[in-house]
């Protein structure tokens, strides 16, 4: 028996159009202009976006065309390969066949690049030289800065202050592809002093990021904004991670039974997932579709649906989401990029209409997943990847308790490369799970705009 399996496409296989989800809900709740609370017009985005981008998030056409010019850089690391992990397989003694969708072959190791690039393309077609924009862990702040060396754009990156202290090899990535990093919270922006005048050793969020390059790009018209997850754009780009995997899974005559990915604003997780449930809401594909999140802030799971502003000092508009508050801060956790409030409201809708599921998992069950997974299929994951594969492996041994050959598939969003010092505190033992706040995940709660529907 070959022990591991890769299913590889062509590089004519790149999906020609993204698959936009929107189109097959029941419903998609508009952008709200926090003052007025009704729809945002496309002509409101346009100040931070440019006009292709701004159609997209609002748009709910099934597909949308991927410019040549972007499928040609696509080219240099997709089709991403998908691989039968069956030394895993073995491993757990699991009649259930494992999959995985790989991302981190891409030139900054995950797969933030598939929007980023894109974002990179029309910001340049509309004459955008500066974009501003946040990151957690540093995946998307170092695949925007891919992209900016790409296209010739200056790239100024606000970097979650733990993260930025926690992973000093992505920052040094961006700066190497040319980008400016910042931690956040910083004394360069309004949003950044008012945090640190209330909080001086305020270890950052994503929300207080998002506060600060949303500040630089509305006060600076030369400089546009650009999202790494949450808004419909970022995860209709994705789409090429799903579509593929279903072209793969044609050449493996399988199909999942189960489908798991990690969520934390929701990218990569509606990346792998939408094209699939698109085929269970149009032919009746049987599917389930697990979302992974992070206990220590558990959107999904301990949220509550309601529009809410995507960052911490209400700069953006409202977005009708599973949200923790747009003030609340998770614990400093090791997968920096799942620590935001609030999920994308695309994975928030396909909660409410039952199409997936949420689970909330501990931070050190994830990184003895991690590593189980390493020393079987020979890949150090990303601490936010831990969490589709702790979830993947529990499937697995639901399988081997009930007897069932299931198809497990789930999404490997990055490598690990640059978070071996978390991994160093999980061998030896320094690693604690975190813990929320309650009383300040209830503050928060308590302070959402008002527009809340049950």
């Amino acid at each position: 028996m070959t022990d591991q399996i890769k299913y590889q496409l062509d590089e004519q296989d790149i999906p020609r159009t993204w698959y936009n989800l929107a189109a097959d809900l029941s419903t998609v709740e508009p952008l709200l202009h926090p003052g007025t609370g009704e729809p945002l017009p496309r002509e409101a985005l346009l100040g931070i976006m440019p006009a292709e981008l701004a159609e997209q998030e609002l748009s709910t056409e099934r597909e949308i065309e991927i410019p040549e010019a972007v499928r040609q850089i696509y080219a240099q690391w997709r089709p991403s390969p998908l691989f039968r992990a069956r030394r895993l397989e073995r491993a757990l003694d699991t009649p259930a066949r494992i999959y995985y969708k790989y991302e981190g072959i891409s030139p900054a190791g995950s797969h933030k690049p598939n929007t980023a690039i894109p974002q990179a393309f029309y910001n340049k077609q509309a004459g955008i030289t500066k974009l501003a924009t946040e990151t957690g862990a540093g995946q998307w702040g170092s695949s925007l800065a891919l992209a900016g060396a790409l296209f010739d754009i200056e790239v100024q990156v606000y970097m979650v202050k733990v993260s930025y202290h926690q992973k000093p090899y992505r920052r040094l990535l961006m700066e190497t592809y040319g980008a400016r990093c910042v931690p956040s919270p910083s004394t360069e922006t309004a949003a950044g002093r008012a945090i640190l005048a209330d909080d001086p050793d305020c270890p950052g969020s994503l929300g207080i990021a998002t506060s600060e390059a949303l500040e630089v790009a509305m006060n600076n018209p030369d400089i546009n904004y650009a999202g790494g997850s949450v808004l419909n754009h970022v995860l209709l780009h994705q789409t090429v991670i799903g579509q593929e995997a279903i072209k793969q899974f044609a050449m493996a005559d399988d199909y999942p039974d189960v489908v798991v990915g990690c969520t934390g604003g929701g990218s990569n997780f509606g990346g792998l997932t939408f094209p699939f449930l698109g085929q269970r809401i149009r032919e009746g594909r049987g599917v389930r579709v697990i979302a992974a999140e992070p206990a220590a802030c558990p959107t999904l799971t301990k949220g509550t649906f309601a529009y809410d502003f995507g960052d911490t000092a209400g700069l953006t508009p409202l977005l009708k989401m599973h949200t923790l508050g747009h003030s609340f801060v998770p614990p400093s956790f090791h997968a920096g990029g799942l620590r935001y409030h609030g999920m994308a409201p695309l994975v928030s809708a396909a909660l409410r209409e039952d199409l997936i599921e949420a689970t909330a998992v501990e931070q050190s069950n994830c990184f003895a997943a991690g590593i189980q997974f390493a020393r079987a299929e020979g890949i150090i994951p990303a601490p936010e990847s831990t969490h589709a594969i702790t979830v993947a492996i529990n499937e697995a041994l639901r399988c081997k308790e009930e007897g069932r050959s299931e198809t497990i598939l789930f999404g490997l969003s990055g490598h690990g490369h640059f978070d071996l010092s978390a991994y160093e505190q999980h061998l030896t033992g320094a690693l604690r799970d975190e813990q929320y706040d309650e009383s300040q995940l209830q503050a928060a709660l308590a302070g959402l705009p008002g527009l809340v529907s049950a």
